[in-house]
Protein backbone atom coordinates (compact mmCIF):
# COMPACT_ATOMS: atom_id res chain seq x y z
CA UNK A 1 0.00 0.00 0.00
CA UNK A 2 1.67 3.53 -1.18
CA UNK A 3 0.41 7.00 0.42
CA UNK A 4 -2.15 8.08 -2.49
CA UNK A 5 -4.31 4.39 -1.60
CA UNK A 6 -3.86 5.27 2.01
CA UNK A 7 -5.17 8.70 1.39
CA UNK A 8 -8.15 7.86 -1.03
CA UNK A 9 -9.54 5.23 2.09
CA UNK A 10 -9.04 6.90 4.83
CA UNK A 11 -10.84 10.28 5.59
CA UNK A 12 -9.55 11.13 9.32
CA UNK A 13 -12.70 13.37 9.27
CA UNK A 14 -12.93 16.74 11.44
CA UNK A 15 -16.82 16.45 11.19
CA UNK A 16 -16.35 12.97 12.46
CA UNK A 17 -14.23 14.07 15.52
CA UNK A 18 -16.41 16.66 16.41
CA UNK A 19 -19.64 14.81 15.53
CA UNK A 20 -18.78 12.15 18.22
CA UNK A 21 -17.09 14.68 20.76
CA UNK A 22 -20.76 16.66 20.76
CA UNK A 23 -22.53 13.35 20.84
CA UNK A 24 -20.53 12.26 23.77
CA UNK A 25 -21.25 15.43 25.99
CA UNK A 26 -24.68 16.11 24.31
CA UNK A 27 -26.19 16.71 27.66
CA UNK A 28 -23.92 19.11 29.07
CA UNK A 29 -23.61 21.52 26.33
CA UNK A 30 -25.16 24.75 25.83
CA UNK A 31 -25.58 24.30 21.99
CA UNK A 32 -28.40 21.79 21.47
CA UNK A 33 -28.55 21.93 17.81
CA UNK A 34 -26.01 19.32 16.62
CA UNK A 35 -25.62 20.83 13.06
CA UNK A 36 -24.82 23.86 14.47
CA UNK A 37 -22.53 22.79 17.30
CA UNK A 38 -20.70 20.55 15.10
CA UNK A 39 -20.06 22.83 12.21
CA UNK A 40 -18.39 25.72 15.46
CA UNK A 41 -16.31 22.73 16.65
CA UNK A 42 -14.74 22.25 13.26
CA UNK A 43 -13.80 25.56 12.45
CA UNK A 44 -12.41 26.18 16.51
CA UNK A 45 -10.53 23.39 16.04
CA UNK A 46 -9.12 24.07 12.78
CA UNK A 47 -8.67 27.78 13.63
CA UNK A 48 -6.72 26.62 16.95
CA UNK A 49 -4.22 24.11 15.22
CA UNK A 50 -3.76 26.46 12.63
CA UNK A 51 -2.83 29.33 15.13
CA UNK A 52 -0.76 27.06 17.02
CA UNK A 53 1.65 25.83 14.45
CA UNK A 54 2.30 29.87 13.81
CA UNK A 55 2.60 30.58 17.17
CA UNK A 56 1.84 28.42 20.08
CA UNK A 57 -0.70 27.10 22.20
CA UNK A 58 -0.03 29.43 24.54
CA UNK A 59 0.97 32.59 22.74
CA UNK A 60 -2.72 32.35 21.04
CA UNK A 61 -5.24 34.53 22.83
CA UNK A 62 -8.89 33.77 22.56
CA UNK A 63 -9.20 37.28 20.64
CA UNK A 64 -6.74 35.68 18.43
CA UNK A 65 -9.90 32.80 17.87
CA UNK A 66 -12.05 35.04 18.04
CA UNK A 67 -10.43 36.39 14.89
CA UNK A 68 -9.88 33.43 13.23
CA UNK A 69 -13.47 31.57 14.03
CA UNK A 70 -15.56 34.91 12.93
CA UNK A 71 -16.86 33.77 16.55
CA UNK A 72 -17.54 35.86 19.61
CA UNK A 73 -16.03 35.48 22.97
CA UNK A 74 -19.35 34.47 24.45
CA UNK A 75 -19.64 31.96 21.54
CA UNK A 76 -16.77 30.37 22.43
CA UNK A 77 -17.47 30.09 25.98
CA UNK A 78 -20.21 27.75 24.15
CA UNK A 79 -18.04 25.23 23.30
CA UNK A 80 -15.75 25.43 26.44
CA UNK A 81 -14.96 27.21 29.60
CA UNK A 82 -10.97 27.86 29.14
CA UNK A 83 -8.05 27.43 26.51
CA UNK A 84 -7.31 24.16 29.30
CA UNK A 85 -10.43 22.80 28.40
CA UNK A 86 -10.01 23.08 24.80
CA UNK A 87 -6.10 21.65 24.75
CA UNK A 88 -7.31 18.55 26.54
CA UNK A 89 -10.30 18.17 23.99
CA UNK A 90 -8.33 18.61 20.62
CA UNK A 91 -5.64 16.05 22.55
CA UNK A 92 -8.46 13.53 23.65
CA UNK A 93 -10.30 13.50 20.29
CA UNK A 94 -6.65 13.40 18.12
CA UNK A 95 -5.55 10.61 19.85
CA UNK A 96 -8.62 8.49 20.01
CA UNK A 97 -9.03 8.81 15.83
CA UNK A 98 -5.30 7.79 15.57
CA UNK A 99 -5.48 4.55 17.45
CA UNK A 100 -8.77 4.12 15.74
CA UNK A 101 -7.39 3.99 12.58
CA UNK A 102 -4.16 1.96 13.91
CA UNK A 103 -6.22 -0.48 14.88
CA UNK A 104 -7.92 -0.97 11.97
CA UNK A 105 -5.32 -1.46 9.74
CA UNK A 106 -3.70 -4.15 12.21
CA UNK A 107 -5.53 -6.04 14.28
CA UNK A 108 -6.82 -8.78 11.21
CA UNK A 109 -3.02 -9.20 10.08
CA UNK A 110 -1.58 -12.45 11.60
CA UNK A 111 2.07 -12.09 10.28
CA UNK A 112 4.18 -10.41 12.80
CA UNK A 113 6.64 -8.69 9.95
CA UNK A 114 3.90 -7.78 7.55
CA UNK A 115 1.81 -6.68 10.51
CA UNK A 116 4.96 -4.49 12.22
CA UNK A 117 5.28 -2.96 7.84
CA UNK A 118 1.91 -2.19 8.05
CA UNK A 119 1.72 -0.49 11.56
CA UNK A 120 4.81 1.73 10.71
CA UNK A 121 3.18 2.69 7.29
CA UNK A 122 -0.14 3.50 8.89
CA UNK A 123 1.28 5.95 11.34
CA UNK A 124 3.43 7.59 8.53
CA UNK A 125 0.68 8.10 6.52
CA UNK A 126 -1.56 9.10 9.27
CA UNK A 127 0.97 11.84 10.29
CA UNK A 128 0.68 13.41 6.89
CA UNK A 129 -3.13 13.24 6.38
CA UNK A 130 -3.46 15.05 10.25
CA UNK A 131 0.07 16.63 9.97
CA UNK A 132 -1.31 19.79 12.27
CA UNK A 133 -2.68 17.29 14.79
CA UNK A 134 0.82 15.75 15.13
CA UNK A 135 3.09 18.57 15.49
CA UNK A 136 0.00 19.85 18.11
CA UNK A 137 0.54 16.42 19.83
CA UNK A 138 3.95 17.01 20.63
CA UNK A 139 4.51 20.35 20.96
CA UNK A 140 1.27 21.32 23.21
CA UNK A 141 1.82 18.29 25.52
CA UNK A 142 4.57 20.87 27.88
CA UNK A 143 1.93 23.16 28.26
CA UNK A 144 -0.47 20.65 30.20
CA UNK A 145 -0.21 20.15 34.01
CA UNK A 146 0.61 16.46 35.35
CA UNK A 147 -3.00 15.57 35.71
CA UNK A 148 -4.05 17.13 31.82
CA UNK A 149 -0.60 15.13 30.78
CA UNK A 150 -2.21 11.70 30.89
CA UNK A 151 -4.03 11.51 27.55
CA UNK A 152 -1.13 12.16 25.64
CA UNK A 153 1.42 10.16 27.74
CA UNK A 154 -1.24 7.34 27.81
CA UNK A 155 -1.85 7.79 23.55
CA UNK A 156 1.78 8.07 23.20
CA UNK A 157 3.07 4.59 25.48
CA UNK A 158 -0.56 2.92 23.50
CA UNK A 159 1.77 3.52 20.39
CA UNK A 160 4.78 2.04 21.50
CA UNK A 161 2.77 -0.68 23.13
CA UNK A 162 1.58 -1.40 19.60
CA UNK A 163 5.08 -1.92 18.39
CA UNK A 164 5.99 -3.55 21.20
CA UNK A 165 3.46 -5.93 21.09
CA UNK A 166 4.08 -7.18 17.14
CA UNK A 167 8.13 -7.38 17.99
CA UNK A 168 7.21 -9.63 20.83
CA UNK A 169 4.67 -11.76 18.85
CA UNK A 170 7.68 -11.89 16.54
CA UNK A 171 9.80 -13.43 19.23
CA UNK A 172 7.48 -16.26 20.15
CA UNK A 173 7.03 -17.17 16.46
CA UNK A 174 10.59 -17.40 15.93
CA UNK A 175 10.86 -14.60 13.15
CA UNK A 176 12.39 -11.68 15.33
CA UNK A 177 15.79 -11.51 17.43
CA UNK A 178 15.21 -8.84 19.52
CA UNK A 179 16.48 -8.41 23.25
CA UNK A 180 14.51 -5.04 24.38
CA UNK A 181 11.20 -4.90 22.71
CA UNK A 182 10.33 -1.67 24.92
CA UNK A 183 13.65 0.06 23.64
CA UNK A 184 12.93 -0.76 19.95
CA UNK A 185 9.09 0.28 20.19
CA UNK A 186 10.61 3.52 21.75
CA UNK A 187 13.35 4.10 18.90
CA UNK A 188 10.37 3.30 16.27
CA UNK A 189 8.23 5.72 17.51
CA UNK A 190 11.32 8.66 17.49
CA UNK A 191 11.90 7.42 13.70
CA UNK A 192 8.15 8.19 12.90
CA UNK A 193 7.91 11.82 14.66
CA UNK A 194 10.82 12.67 12.72
CA UNK A 195 8.82 12.73 9.73
CA UNK A 196 6.56 15.54 10.89
CA UNK A 197 8.39 17.63 13.42
CA UNK A 198 11.35 18.03 10.59
CA UNK A 199 9.27 17.82 7.46
CA UNK A 200 11.74 20.62 5.76
CA UNK A 201 14.72 18.30 6.32
CA UNK A 202 12.85 15.68 4.39
CA UNK A 203 11.15 18.27 1.60
CA UNK A 204 14.62 20.38 0.87
CA UNK A 205 15.90 16.71 -0.10
CA UNK A 206 12.73 15.84 -2.17
CA UNK A 207 12.45 12.73 -0.04
CA UNK A 208 8.78 11.43 -0.82
CA UNK A 209 6.60 9.57 2.45
CA UNK A 210 6.60 6.73 0.61
CA UNK A 211 10.22 6.37 0.44
CA UNK A 212 9.96 8.06 3.88
CA UNK A 213 7.55 5.18 5.49
CA UNK A 214 10.07 2.66 2.72
CA UNK A 215 13.17 3.64 4.53
CA UNK A 216 12.06 3.33 8.12
CA UNK A 217 10.23 -0.24 7.53
CA UNK A 218 14.11 -1.57 6.29
CA UNK A 219 15.46 0.06 9.41
CA UNK A 220 13.49 -1.80 11.84
CA UNK A 221 13.53 -4.67 9.79
CA UNK A 222 17.59 -4.79 9.35
CA UNK A 223 17.22 -4.72 13.14
CA UNK A 224 14.59 -6.96 14.18
CA UNK A 225 14.20 -9.84 11.88
CA UNK A 226 16.28 -12.96 12.86
CA UNK A 227 19.12 -13.27 10.49
CA UNK A 228 19.63 -17.04 8.91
Amino acid sequence: MKFKEFKSKVIVSMEEMCRAYYREYRDSMKIKKEEVAVKNFENIFYATLKLSYKKGFQAMSLRDLCAETGLSMGALYSYFSSKEELLQILHAQGAKSVMDVLIKYTKDIAVPVEKLRMAIRVHVYLSELMGYWFYFFFMETKNLSKEERKVPVESELWTEKLYNDILKQGIKEGVFAVKNTELTGSAIKALLQDWYLKRWKYQSRNTSIDDYADFVIEVIESFVLKKK
